[in-house]
């Protein structure tokens, strides 16, 4: 028999846990409104202008029984396609294979997508209906990436969302000077081999997968 999980800090913090949204609303101030105008149905220009400056777009979504992810995509700036005004398009570049995003957007029909732009303290949050797509008309148009993919995961807009900066003005993501150094954090090879739980594989044989894995990404 499994032995039962040692209690953790959140089940604690639960019991006393904000527990309606009356309750929570109280202890903030109603937004200004700018904070709600600023909402949209659809992409402006210059919210398609900063889609085609972001080379990062972090998804959200969620299976048919509430388990969340949030999952990052990488290419050159511009790599997610805008379709029209209310559709975007990213293409799915080779990763580790287990789907996860598609497979909740399978389940759901729902994702979230905040868009970063490296050395810009601005961000773009897009919510909306999605499915993923394999229509050969669709994909040989979403080669920023090396090729056509696989699929792509598209997103029908019902919500556009320009964030202030505020969280990467605190965070100092693009400034050096702010950075931690290399050595203060464990190695993305560090933390894959305590994560596999493999006694005969090394951090040279992980590394190794690593770097093939880049060298071979189109693949």
């Amino acid at each position: 028999m499994t032995p039962p999980l040692a209690a953790s800090a959140f089940d604690s913090l639960r019991l006393d846990a904000v527990p309606d949204q009356e309750t929570l609303r109280r202890v903030y101030a109603l937004p200004g409104d700018a904070a709600v105008r600023k909402q949209m149905t659809e992409l402006t220009e210059q919210t398609r202008r900063l889609i085609a400056c972001s080379a990062l777009v972090l998804i959200a979504s969620a299976d048919a029984e509430g388990n969340c992810d949030v999952s990052p995509r990488g290419g050159p700036a511009g790599f997610v396609a805008v379709l029209d005004s209310r559709t975007v398009a990213i293409p799915d570049a080779t990763g580790n294979k287990r789907l996860d995003t598609l497979q909740n957007v399978l389940a759901t029909g729902r994702a979230g997508l905040l868009f970063v732009i490296p050395g810009r303290t601005t961000t773009l949050r897009v919510n909306g209906r999605a499915c993923v797509s394999t229509r050969p008309d669709l994909l040989s148009q979403l080669t920023a990436v090396g090729k056509p993919p696989a699929s792509a995961l598209v997103l029908g807009i019902e919500e556009v969302y320009p964030h202030c900066p505020k969280s990467l003005l605190r965070s100092g993501a693009w400034k050096p000077d702010q950075w931690l150094p290399a050595d203060a954090q464990p190695t993305s090879a560090e933390v894959t081999l305590a994560q596999l739980r493999m006694p005969d594989l090394t951090i040279a044989d992980i590394e190794q997968a690593e770097a093939d894995s880049l060298k071979y990404r189109y693949e």
